[in-house]
């Protein structure tokens, strides 16, 4: 009977874990508070001094609940020097021509790998294998690999995704334990009929946008696991988000390659919410929204050696939406490498919410041709009819140092927008220096209600950071987090 009751947990697909598991997560626009200062023509702009010069991270000493060597886990060798652990879908029947459906085989393959210690789901290379919307669930043994050596790849865009699929995910990897997803191939989304449907932002009739739902599926959500890996591959063209955390802890990604087309919309590179012990690593991620992306729930998160561009940056948020408890600490941003993008740096919020930001570091950071460089928005909002609201999520803590490299002058590169009744505070500035990408120099930034210490001189002057904190601003429990 026990044997019979694990193999029950394997696959559940009951309309209830569906309904657990799915969620729709929307792109939103922020409302830009626009303030342009003086401008000054400019020649030749003076070279920096480097911020930092994309090389591989040292071992990582964090975060302490997972490994902490990206190249943790056993190499490829390691698993065929173990062959009666390995699991080879094409021994369950996969075909890997790119058009037979191999879901079953997938899912053979990954029941039987689940029951042993360090069993291996093994996809090999210069194979094609097309899998349906699919959930993999544990618990299993611990140790388990899912090596990805070919392509792995949805069905063709929405007229071909099955209609009893849920169409919000594609793999969901659920209530697992000490398990890797890695390998030398490629996750390939098939993202560009989901991205042309008429309610993408601007895909419509005449560059317009038509009226929803327009649910697309995240292609990988791991939700409710723990001491997870993820490296080595090459994941692309996601029809949304390309890989998302939901209420997981340890985490470590490494040497991921994750790209989709900068116009690709809501393709976010890689997306936590409610997930703790974090480290991302060694990445390059170029897509058409955040590379990275922080949502409520989330602290001690490390990311360094990512080069992030084209996209929307770096973001924390949004946070506190429909008056939402949102809480997000400790986290630190170190020798990474921003090109191309929309934002750099970002924190955004929505009136009305309450909780806390705290404890955030953004270290070593090099820009090049960057809108928005350093950004704290407090008025992010759906549309331009958001009513102003007098609570906020408050932030507090925040450290830019040795941010350099160059902006694109359409915005000020440091906008500082904070909440009218809930002041940013403990914002520290050091070593900034950021110059126009071609174009005049805006030498004027935008602080609203923000308080901090300029450390030593920006470039260009940040005059319009306060001194000192708020006399309106005393203890109060809707900053409990």
């Amino acid at each position: 009977m026990g044997i019979l009751h694990t193999l029950s947990l394997l696959f559940i697909t009951t309309p209830l874990l569906l309904l657990l598991l799915e969620e729709n997560v929307s792109n939103v626009e922020a409302r830009d508070h626009h303030h342009f200062g003086k401008k000054q023509k400019i020649k030749n702009s003076p070279k920096l001094s480097p911020a930092y010069s994309p090389a591989p991270a040292p071992s990582p000493r964090y975060p302490p609940s997972i490994p902490s060597d990206p190249s943790y886990g056993p190499t490829p060798t390691d698993y065929n020097s173990t062959r009666n652990c390995i699991f080879d879908v094409t021994d369950f029947g996969a075909i890997g021509d790119g058009a037979t459906d191999d879901t079953a085989a997938f899912r053979s393959a990954w029941k039987a790998a689940c029951q042993v210690e360090n069993g291996v789901v093994f996809a090999p290379s210069d194979l094609v294998f097309m899998i349906t919307s699919t959930i993999f669930s544990g618990p299993c043994q611990p140790g388990l690999v899912l090596q990805v050596d070919g392509v792995l790849m949805p069905p063709d865009g929405p007229d071909c995704w099955p209609k009893s699929d849920s169409n919000k995910q594609w793999l969901v990897f659920y209530r697992l334990d000490d398990m890797t997803l890695t390998g030398t191939g490629t996750i390939e989304g098939n993202g560009q009929k989901w991205w042309d449907l008429p309610c993408k932002p601007h895909r419509g009739p005449n560059g317009s946008t038509l009226p929803g739902p327009c649910d697309s599926p995240a292609l990988i959500r791991f939700f409710m696991s723990s001491n997870l890996v993820v490296s080595g591959l090459r994941i692309q063209n996601s029809p949304q988000f390309h890989m998302k955390f939901d209420g997981c802890q340890g985490v470590l990604i490494d040497k991921l390659s994750i790209s989709s087309p900068k116009l690709s919309p809501n393709t976010d590179g890689i997306h936590i919410e409610n997930t703790k012990s974090v480290g991302i690593y060694n990445s390059v991620i170029g897509n058409g929204d955040d590379c990275i992306s922080i949502g409520t729930g989330c602290s001690d998160v490390d990311i360094e050696a990512v080069t992030c561009g084209p996209s929307h940056g770096i973001s924390i948020g949004s946070l506190g939406v429909q008056h939402s408890h949102a809480c997000v600490s400790n986290i630190t941003v170190r020798n990474a490498f921003i090109r191309d993008s929309d934002n750099g740096l970002r924190i955004k919020t929505w009136q009305g919410g309450t909780g806390s930001v705290t404890g955030i570091s953004f270290e070593n950071i090099q820009m090049e041709n960057v809108r928005n460089c350093v950004i704290i928005d407090q008025y992010y909002c759906l549309t331009k009819a958001c009513r102003n609201e007098t609570s906020a999520v408050y932030l507090s803590d925040v450290t830019y140092r040795n941010i350099k490299g160059t902006y694109d002058v359409r915005s000020p590169p440091i906008h500082f927008a904070c909440s009218d009744t809930v002041a940013c505070t403990n914002i520290t500035m050091s070593e900034v220096e950021l110059l126009p990408y071609e174009g005049v120099l805006v030498d004027d930034p935008f602080c609203w209600n923000a308080y901090g210490l300029q450390e030593t001189l920006t470039i260009p002057p940040i005059d319009c950071l306060q001194d000192g904190m708020p006399l309106s601003l005393a203890e109060n429990s809707s900053y409990a987090c």
